[in-house]
């Protein structure tokens, strides 16, 4: 039996951008199968930003149509349960689209059998407004030059929003955490902190009280995903800022 892996891919249209994750099954299962369980509980402990905005479900060839429209519900209603578990948001008017197996199937069956989350991302102001103490939220947008703390200038909106948070929540209190990718845990590293301290002096250049704030490297040693990384997205997944909720 081939197992596939949980994918987040970018989806675009001329009227919308949002972004997917698939959850694949096994033949004739409405539970997600065993590496896509452990892919989609990861994805749901690091997205706590998103709100699910449409959900379609598929089958494979199998069987008759009216049959596969019955497992896929079945599938939908599966993941849908596991989104409200992990307070994951839902849209009040998600789409529920089910396409059983009438869409264009692959020639590999497996691929069929699955369901597709589309999701938009909240703004950081709405993640740490719903946080409480001890929650991670991903400083997403926020790039830096290849193994430098030098942040990118594109960055900066992310930054300023930042800063905009810190000032309009004056209890709000955190730590800023730095990881890296593609290392293993032996390896020296430098970046992770000089990293997570460049967000932390942008936020004193503009006047936010550092007793409000710290700042600490941690490599390697909190992955994502398991070192060494199979591909570039397990990799930029890994390579990320995070700041961690002291006081809210």
């Amino acid at each position: 039996m081939k197992k596939f892996i949980v994918l987040v891919l970018l989806f675009s249209s001329s009227l919308f951008s949002q972004e997917k994750i698939e959850v694949f099954f096994d033949f004739n299962e409405d539970i997600p199968n065993v590496t896509s369980t452990e892919f989609f509980n990861i994805w749901m402990n690091k997205n706590r930003d998103v709100e699910v905005v449409k959900i379609s479900g598929y089958c494979d060839s199998i069987d008759n149509s009216k049959y596969n429209k019955d497992l896929a519900s079945r599938r939908i209603k599966s993941v849908l349960e596991n989104l409200k578990i992990s307070k994951i948001a839902i849209n009040p008017k998600v789409i529920i689209d089910n396409n059983g197996k009438d869409f264009k199937q692959s020639k590999n069956q497996a691929e069929n059998r699955k369901v597709v989350i589309y999701f938009n991302r909240n703004k950081l102001s709405n993640s740490i407004s719903r946080s409480n103490k001890g929650d991670l939220i991903k400083l997403r947008a926020l790039n830096f030059y290849n193994n430098s703390d030098v942040i990118v200038p594109k960055s900066q909106p992310v930054l300023k929003e930042l800063l905009d948070i810190m000032k309009s929540k004056p209890k709000l209190k955190i730590e800023i955490q730095g990881h890296i990718c593609c290392k293993l845990p032996n390896q020296e590293d430098t970046v992770s902190e000089a990293r997570a301290k460049a967000v932390y002096d942008y936020l004193i250049k503009n006047k936010i009280d550092k007793s409000r704030m710290t700042y600490k490297g941690y490599g390697v040693s909190s992955p994502i995903y398991k070192i060494p990384e199979k591909n570039d997205f397990e990799a930029d997944e890994n390579r990320r800022v995070e700041i961690l909720i002291v006081e809210n």
